[in-house]
């Protein structure tokens, strides 16, 4: 957050001048080590390096720049994309999808046909990529024909998982892949916590379909609950450990039931009027 903040007060290239320049702290921040880093960086390099990977960069400068991500009090610097850039101005009419990388039958089949009808009512779905719900959703969209959002936790050329090379491939041919390093970059664990705010921040609402208690899944509905976005969540049985995080977050009145793709039109369509 440090350095969004310094970069939102005084702008990157005043900031990157005085990092460089020794202005910062060298204990605080890090600011030592990314220095050194910035110094070593060529910027025609990085550029180059982003568009070898068939990606293209975006900053809070550019006017096709998701406005939504200004809610957050962490906003990205910029960010990597690969896909369509017109695509970016339907994200604003999304919903983000999450959930366990462990889910039942009838988990998957409920965030599959979540994301086919929300595509069916011309909304894009966001999730993570992962394995489980995330993919669900994303396959749910990409057979409705709808556009899907896949936010990394790691770099576009990195394909984690693994086992979705495919899946990012199809995504970006018909929807966008976004991440928040550069191409080459691992998924660190502490990278999945980190853009968690970005799903939740990117879409009108967060459907949580099963999740344990303690997930990133719940960490990105209270990203949204944060910013003042509907936080929506799925029951199951009530003995079912994959849907303990859902049923916490309904009891503590920090989620809405839901059931059907009707009850999640109600909650995220009035945000768009007017």
């Amino acid at each position: 957050m440090f350095w969004s903040d310094e970069i939102a007060a005084y702008g990157p290239e005043s900031v990157h001048e005085k990092l460089i320049g020794g202005g910062y702290a060298e204990d605080k921040h890090s600011a030592g080590k990314i220095a050194d880093r910035a110094r070593g960086q060529d910027g025609q390099a990085v550029l180059e390096e982003i568009a070898k990977s068939g990606s293209f960069f975006l900053t809070p400068e550019d006017e096709d720049w998701p406005a939504q991500l200004d809610d957050l009090k962490a906003t990205p610097i910029a960010l990597i994309l690969k896909g369509e850039r017109e695509l970016l101005f339907d994200i604003a009419h999304s919903i983000s999808i999450v959930g366990t990388r462990n889910p039942t039958p009838y988990g998957s089949r409920v965030a599959a046909d979540f994301a086919a009808s929300a595509c069916d009512r011309n909304f894009a779905v966001i999730s993570g990529g992962a394995y489980g719900i995330d993919a669900c959703a994303h396959r749910g969209a990409l057979a409705a024909e709808g556009m899907t959002v896949a936010v990394l936790a790691g770099g576009i050329s990195r394909n984690y998982p693994a086992g979705h090379e495919k899946l990012f491939v199809e995504i970006a041919e018909t929807g966008l892949l976004i991440s928040e390093v550069m191409p080459q970059v691992s998924a660190l664990p502490a990278r999945f916590l980190i853009r968690n705010r970005l799903i939740a921040a990117l879409s009108r609402g967060t459907i949580v379909v099963e999740a344990a208690f303690r997930s990133g899944s719940i960490r990105t509905a209270r990203e949204a609950s944060e910013i003042f976005r509907p936080v929506m969540a799925v029951p199951g049985p009530i003995n079912s450990p994959t849907s303990e995080g859902s049923h916490r977050l309904i009891t503590d009145r920090c989620a809405e039931l839901v059931s059907s793709i009707g009850d999640v039109m109600e909650l995220v369509m009035p945000l768009g009027n007017g």
